[in-house]
This record gives structure tokens, C-alpha cells and sequence, in this order.
């Protein structure tokens, strides 16, 4: 919106030409979701605990989170806001990408808000049924995955990307759709299952969004795609504002957020801003690094996987409880020794991704 306006007045004065570039709208994105969230922040946690909107604790889990019950939760719908004004504000509006990125995303969220609203207002335990949940995040993705496939401007745009070789790109064909289902409905799930930890999901996503920020910054320069051997997707740098707009949106979060936390995300969080990750690194064509960059998340979803199968095939557990956090939470380690350590982890994560980008 602001570009428009930016190159409208470039008529009259050749200052305003400055948002023309995108590093500065980057930056200014960055800054937006910031100060949105930190300004709306105080109001909407006011207003959930006005609405007692407050989180519900599961008694199997551990004891120590007992003492947070009654937390204001869904305060993901403050991340989305954030994401959403600094995105129409500093992106180009013209841009297909950003429009899909963003219409995930909030799509995403509308389906957390239901599982959210269900629990906490309904006092409905079960929330939104799995299998619902599970159809929707399925119709979503493969929608996305096929608008992706079917307006592809060039083969780059549907080719697989193999991290360290650069001579490897088959071309996916009708796979690419599949591929972009299981991207996103999994990075989204694996968010959701993250987020259990004052701060643990938030920060990890705000280092993957940043990362996935220069990624998608290289694979729409045109000279730095050709340096690095990785596609060339002409309009996905402007992916760089949205990535930007998460960052500051989740650091704005985290300032409520971090130990002990004042709000919580819910559902409405946890599951757009996975599936936000995950249908920008198909955008970028990125997903192999995506996983390599969220480890962390990775983890947590396997542990769920591992421990569910084991129980079932042997009546034995592997962990004293899934998702992983709970394990060690279970072994004496205080709350914010796992975070932290989980958050140190990310960062190594997140280097060795962008590291991928070079030696090829």
C-alpha cells in the first residue's frame, strides 16, 4: 500500500523513490509488526482476560504447569494482526506471492481460532475434531500447492532443491503438489506441537522466518540465484516483507510471551505461523533446508510419532512424556533451561541451513 503511495509521490518529490527498495520496506516491516504488537498487546490480553479466555491445563501433563491455568490464551490472533498490517502496509500488493503467503497464513489461523474458541469459550475439551482439523489444513495446502503448480512461471518454480548439490534439481511434475501438502500441513502441526513452553515455539520461528527471509531475498535476485545455483523465482524476494513481518511480529509477541508468560499464542498461533514457514520455504523452493532449519520442531512432532508407536506396538514409552520439552521438563530441568537450550539449538540449525546456500 505504502509502495503505491510511495511511487505516486516519487512524481512530485524523487525522495519517495526510496521505497522502491526492498531491504528499506524490509526493515520497515520489521519495525511495524513491532510496535503493533507491543502497542496492541497490553489491549488484547486485557481484553482476553476480560472474556476469561484463559488457557486450559491438562492434568496428565506436568505438575508445574498447573500454576497456568487461567492464562489468556489465542493471543496468536495478535501475531496474525501484526503480520497482516505491516505486510499490506510495506509489501507490493501486486505481488502473487505475497498474496498466497498471506492468505495462508490467516487461513491457517481461522482454523486454530475455531480448535481455540471451542476449547476455552465452548469449555469444549475436544476443541475442533482432529479429523476436521486435519481436512481443512489438508484442502488449504493442496489449493495452495496447486494455485503454486498451475501458475508457475518458469520449470525453477517446481523443481526439488538438494541441499549441498547443486547439479540435483529433478522437476517434481504433479509431485510438487504433494510435496507443498506435506510441507505445510506438517510444518504447521509441527509448530502446534512445539508450542507448549513459555517462548519455545516463538523465537525458533522468528530465527527460521528471518532465514527463510534471505533465502527468499537470493531466489528473487536473479544474480545471487545464478552465484549460489539455487532457482531463480522471479517476485519471491518481495517474500522478504512478510518474513521481515514475522520477526517483528513474534519478537513483539515474545516481550509478552517469554517466562513466565503473560499470554499465550494457542492453536490460532502456532498453526498459521507453521504453515506460514512452511509455504514460503515451497515458495522459495527451500523445503529440505526448512527441515534442516527447524529441527527443532522436527523433533518434537517425532517424539509424539515414536512415542505413540511405541506404546502401542510394546506398551513401553521412550520418553517420560511427548513432546520432547516434556521429557526433559520431567528429568528436573527447570522451564527456562529448556527453552534456552532449545533456542541455542535453533540458532546452530538455522547457520548450518544457511550455510547450505554456499557449499553446494
Amino acid at each position: 500500500m505504502l509502495l503505491w503511495l510511495g511511487e505516486w509521490l516519487a512524481q512530485f518529490h524523487s525522495g519517495f523513490g526510496v521505497v522502491n527498495y526492498l531491504t528499506l520496506r524490509a526493515i520497515f516491516s520489521v519495525v511495524t509488526a513491532l510496535i503493533v504488537a507491543l502497542v496492541l498487546g497490553p489491549v488484547v490480553i486485557r481484553k482476553l482476560r476480560e472474556y476469561q479466555i484463559g488457557q486450559a491445563i491438562r492434568e496428565v501433563g506436568p505438575k508445574s504447569h498447573l500454576s497456568k491455568a487461567g492464562t489468556p490464551t489465542m493471543g496468536g490472533a495478535l501475531i496474525l494482526l501484526s503480520i497482516a498490517v505491516s505486510t499490506l502496509l510495506w509489501g507490493d500488493l501486486e505481488n502473487r506471492f505475497v498474496w498466497l503467503v498471506l492468505l495462508v497464513t490467516l487461513a491457517f489461523g481461522a482454523i486454530g481460532w475455531v480448535d481455540d474458541y471451542r476449547k476455552v469459550v465452548e469449555k469444549n475439551s475436544r476443541g475442533l475434531p482432529a479429523r476436521w482439523k486435519y481436512f481443512w489444513q489438508s484442502v488449504l495446502a493442496l489449493i495452495a500447492g496447486a494455485y503454486l503448480f498451475y501458475s508457475a512461471q518458469s520449470p525453477q518454480e517446481t523443481q526439488l532443491v538438494v541441499p549441498f548439490l547443486k547439479d540435483v534439481m529433478p522437476q517434481l511434475g504433479v509431485m510438487f503438489v504433494v510435496l507443498t501438502y506435506f510441507v505445510v500441513v506438517g510444518s504447521s502441526n509441527a509448530v502446534n506441537l512445539t508450542d507448549g513452553l513459555d517462548g519455545l515455539a516463538i523465537m525458533p520461528t522468528v530465527m527460521v522466518s528471518a532465514a527463510l527471509g534471505v533465502c527468499a531475498y537470493l531466489a528473487g535476485n536473479v544474480n545471487f540465484a545464478s552465484y549460489l545455483h539455487i532457482p531463480y523465482i522471479a517476485g519471491a524476494g518481495e517474500l522478504v516483507v512478510f518474513c521481515a513481518a514475522m520477526v517483528g511480529a513474534g519478537i513483539g509477541f515474545l516481550w509478552f510471551n517469554t517466562y513466565p508468560a503473560q499470554v499465550f499464542m494457542g492453536d490460532v498461533g502456532s498453526l498459521a505461523l507453521g504453515a506460514a514457514l512452511g509455504i514460503v520455504a515451497v515458495v522459495v523452493r527451500q523445503e529440505i533446508v526448512l527441515f534442516i532449519m527447524g529441527g527443532i520442531f522436527v523433533a518434537e512432532t517425532v517424539s509424539v510419532i515414536l512415542q505413540v508407536a511405541s506404546f502401542k506396538m510394546t506398551g513401553r514409552r521412550i520418553f517420560r512424556m511427548a513432546p520432547l520439552h516434556h521429557h526433559f521438563e520431567l528429568k528436573g530441568w527447570p522451564e527456562p533451561r529448556v527453552i534456552v537450550r532449545f533456542w541455542i539449538i535453533t540458532i546452530i540449525l538455522v547457520l548450518i541451513g544457511l550455510a547450505t546456500l554456499k557449499i553446494r
